[in-house]
Order: structure tokens, then C-alpha cells, then sequence
């Protein structure tokens, strides 16, 4: 790309705090190195961790772009001379430490991946951060195998959607907990049953769901206010597995005990954190087993809304009032 712009349209956040303090502006235009690629942005997916980062809580690691968006999808423009298996012209997605909020970002050749040529770029957006964290949850912490039983909370996420359809295509059986009006959206997608969080004990109705066995691998977001029920929730030799801590970090009067009663293994995991190693090794493996999967239809990529990337703003505010059912989409123009 000879004649690469000096600089390119992308949502600053002029300090930090809510949806208002969004706006697209100008920046410099990221130069690729020999191991990367530069991609024509056509959209990006919002996640949690964009809102907490806008609110000054969730700060990108050190030497990572400050502009949000963890995903894209779009159109290589220039290859980086040791990114031998791509061309210009190809359509990608791929995981960011952040940048997807702009024209154009930089990734790692080993960490785009090829979009099927069936999906949108809308679609594509909403796979690489959902999908390789769910996969990293359920095979590389879960260790999951064909005839478990996993409860996936907040099951109408991102994360949830994506988990719910990997734990079906790995030949176990899901379970999720979500609000009473995005049951329907879990059940579509292969939950075998969904309790509402609100008004049901999730431990009980996990119980009854499981003749009194529980369940194998739970992947929790919430954290604090959950960890007992999902004790409770478990088999013995059950896994918990800890993503996020939206509802609390501090766990009152928990009895150590219960985790000797059912063996049970506590693992916490991040992703935007991990090293380039790790991600490109989560990659391929995601990818190698599974991004065909979306061509024949066995995976569905799960787009909630798509908004104009002017209206970034309000595709926070909806984000956080926890109206979606699957993915949120920028469209990058």
C-alpha cells in the first residue's frame, strides 16, 4: 500500500466515562510490521471489556492501540513481507488486543483467519473474541468431552451463544441461565433447558434438570454472587471455570469445604492479556476444527444489531443495559 493514508477515522474517547464521551475523530494510520497485516475495517463487535476500557477500568496492555475493539472483520490492503499465506484482497477476521473501532487495524498474520465465503462481514465480526473465548473455556480449561453436561451462565452473550454451540458440536449437553425473554434465542441454538436467573435457584433447577448429579463444567462471568450455587451445581470432579467477575469479586462466608465435597477445580482465564504465543496457538486450533463449521452451518455466528459506527454511542448504552441476545456490530464506513 505505496500511497497509505497519514491518517484514517476512529472512535476516540475523549475521557473517560459513558457512551457520550465517544466520537470518531483522526489518528495516525497503523503501519504494519513483516509478521502483520493491514486490514480495511468494514466492522467490529463490542464487548464487555470495551465498556469497562471507556470507562477508564479496563486499560489496554502496554504498546496496544487505545482505540477500542477486541474483533474485525474486513479486506487485507497490505501484507507484511513474512505473511506469506495471505493476499491483498483476502477477507479476514481476527482477535485484537484492541484497535477494531477505526478504518483500519493491524493484526498478526497468524491471527486472522479466513471468513467463509457465506458470512458477512457483519457476521465475521461477531466470531474471533466470543468463539476463541468460549473454545478456550471449554476444551483448554473444561477439558470437555462428548456426554457432559456444562451450565453456561449469562447464556445469551456473546460468549454464551458461542459456548452454547460448542459444547453441541463437542457432544455435550448445554444448560444456561439468562433472562426469561432471551430463553427462546438459547433453545434455538441447543440449550437443552434455560432457568431464569431472576426468579429460579439456578443450583436447584440444575439439580432437578440432572436427577440430583449436577453438572460437569460450569463457565461463569458473574463470579462472586454465583460461586456457592455453582459449587452446589456441580458433579464431583466438576470443573468451574472463571471468565469474568461482572457481579462481585468478593466471595462472604464460603466454606472451602464444599470444594473438597465435590473435587472440585477453580480455573480463572483471561485472553486479551495472553501473549502472542498463546493466541496464535488458540487460533489455530479454533480454526483449524471449527471455521468450517459456520460454512455448512453447523456454527452461526449470532448478531444481536447492527449499528453505523456514527451511532457507536448508542450501541454502548444498549450493550450495557443488557438488552442483547448474541453479538452487537459496528458497521465500519
Amino acid at each position: 500500500m505505496t500511497d497509505r493514508p497519514l491518517q484514517m477515522r476512529a472512535v476516540l474517547i475523549d475521557e473517560p466515562g459513558g457512551p457520550e464521551h465517544l466520537s470518531i475523530g483522526m489518528m495516525a494510520m497503523p503501519v504494519p510490521d513483516d509478521d502483520e497485516i493491514l486490514v480495511r475495517v468494514e466492522a467490529a463487535a463490542l464487548n464487555r471489556a470495551d465498556l469497562m476500557q471507556r470507562e477508564g477500568k479496563y486499560p489496554p496492555p502496554p504498546g496496544v492501540s487505545s482505540v477500542l475493539g477486541l474483533e474485525m472483520a474486513g479486506t487485507i490492503v497490505e501484507v507484511g513481507a513474512d505473511c506469506t499465506d495471505w493476499n491483498v484482497g483476502d477477507r479476514v477476521c481476527g482477535l485484537l488486543a484492541g484497535g477494531g473501532y477505526a478504518e483500519y487495524a493491524v493484526i498478526h498474520c497468524d491471527l486472522a483467519m479466513p471468513i467463509p465465503a457465506s458470512l458477512s462481514f457483519e457476521e465475521a465480526a461477531a466470531i474471533p473474541e466470543v468463539f476463541l473465548t468460549a473454545h478456550q473455556a471449554l476444551h483448554w480449561h473444561g477439558e470437555i468431552r462428548p456426554g457432559m453436561r456444562v451450565l453456561i451462565h449469562a447464556g445469551a452473550s456473546g460468549v454464551g451463544t458461542a459456548a452454547i454451540q460448542l459444547v453441541r458440536a463437542a457432544g455435550a449437553a448445554p444448560f444456561v441461565t439468562a433472562s426469561r425473554a432471551k430463553h427462546e434465542t438459547c433453545l434455538k441454538l441447543g440449550a437443552e433447558a434455560a432457568i431464569d436467573y431472576r426468579s429460579d435457584d439456578f443450583a436447584e433447577r440444575v439439580a432437578a434438570l440432572t436427577n440430583g448429579e449436577g453438572v460437569d463444567l460450569v463457565v461463569d462471568f458473574i463470579g462472586a454472587p454465583y460461586m456457592k450455587q455453582n459449587i452446589d451445581s456441580l458433579a464431583v470432579d466438576g470443573r468451574i471455570v472463571l471468565l469474568a467477575t461482572l457481579g462481585g469479586s468478593l466471595v462472604e462466608d464460603l466454606d472451602l469445604r464444599a470444594f473438597f465435597r465435590k473435587r472440585a477445580t477453580l480455573t480463572a482465564s483471561t485472553l486479551r492479556n495472553r501473549d502472542l504465543g498463546y493466541k496464535i496457538r488458540l487460533t489455530r486450533d479454533f480454526a483449524s476444527t471449527n471455521m468450517p463449521l459456520f460454512e455448512d452451518g453447523t456454527l452461526k455466528a449470532v448478531v444481536d444489531r447492527v449499528y453505523d459506527w456514527s451511532d457507536v454511542a448508542a450501541a454502548h448504552r444498549y450493550m450495557s443495559e443488557n438488552r442483547n441476545a448474541g453479538k452487537i456490530v459496528l458497521r465500519v464506513q
